[in-house]
């Protein structure tokens, strides 16, 4: 019997990590059930190295943008520069953008005016932007609801781990929150809790590989094929079957990620 199909919403093809072993790694995404894969360029300049991988494999599609830890280092982007990339049939999203005061506090100013650039590519291109949130609560809730006010966009927080205020906010636009390895872990029943609060309609599953793989390989390298076991968390989360949460949050995928709709 083969597995449900599902979507791994966030992953990193291109990291060093996984070098020489792309084929393998696609091959073993589908054999769990993992069916299609965006994977996500943080830094512009190795957009074309992201874009090729998604031309290489039918099921991998690409995002790109400047992450915030990196916003400092590289040069700001323009609405101009996403937009035309946006133009390529396999590139589905902007970013990952956001904020990150955990590690990198010093350079908040140039993360939120490149937050906004990101944010001006998504209203203009229609593409969900694809938000990395860390130690920024205030100041992400704050921008997004101000943007969103200046006219509406579509948007993913990537990776949530963040408060049940944020959480509120963002689902309040009508946002979606992505499940990652960390909603597995042990200890993180309170993030279990806010995603139960939240409409099953708004929630996708992700690896963000190589980081966070879920139980029973956490320490290890992640890689697509283990979205599955994020998403059997997921499943008991919603109180609902594993090929139900599966079905659910594919069409949320789908809705959110319209240029990759099966």
């Amino acid at each position: 019997m083969s597995n449900p199909e599902i979507v791994d919403s966030h992953c990193h093809l291109d990291f060093p990590d996984f070098e020489g072993e792309r084929a393998d790694i696609i091959k073993r995404a589908a054999e769990a059930g993992v069916a299609r894969m965006v994977t996500i360029c943080t830094r512009l300049r190795l957009e074309p190295e992201v874009r090729t991988i998604a031309e290489e494999f039918d099921n991998v599609y690409y995002a790109a943008g400047t992450h915030p830890m990196s916003a400092a280092d590289e040069p700001l982007a323009t609405v101009d520069e996403l937009v035309a990339l946006a133009q390529h049939p396999k590139f589905v999203g902007i970013g990952e953008t956001g904020l990150d005061y955990h590690y990198t506090a010093e350079s908040k100013d140039i993360q939120q005016q490149s937050l906004r650039i990101h944010i001006d590519a998504a209203r203009e291109t229609g593409l969900p932007l694809i938000i990395h949130a860390r130690a920024a609560d205030d100041d992400m809730a704050r921008i997004l609801r101000e943007s969103y006010d200046n006219g509406a966009y579509r948007c993913v927080m990537h990776c949530f781990s963040s408060s049940a205020a944020l959480a509120k906010s963002a689902l309040d636009m009508d946002f979606y929150l992505s499940m990652s390895g960390i909603t597995a872990f042990p200890k993180s029943q309170e993030l279990r809790d806010i995603f139960a609060t939240a409409p099953i309609d708004r929630i996708l599953v992700e690896t963000d590989s190589p980081y966070l793989a879920p139980p029973p390989f956490r320490g290890k390298r992640n890689e697509p094929a283990y979205t599955a076991h994020t998403a059997k968390v997921g499943a008991d989360v919603f109180g609902v079957s594993y090929e139900q949460f599966a079905a659910q949050t594919t069409a949320n995928f789908d809705r959110l990620f319209w240029k990759a709709a099966a």
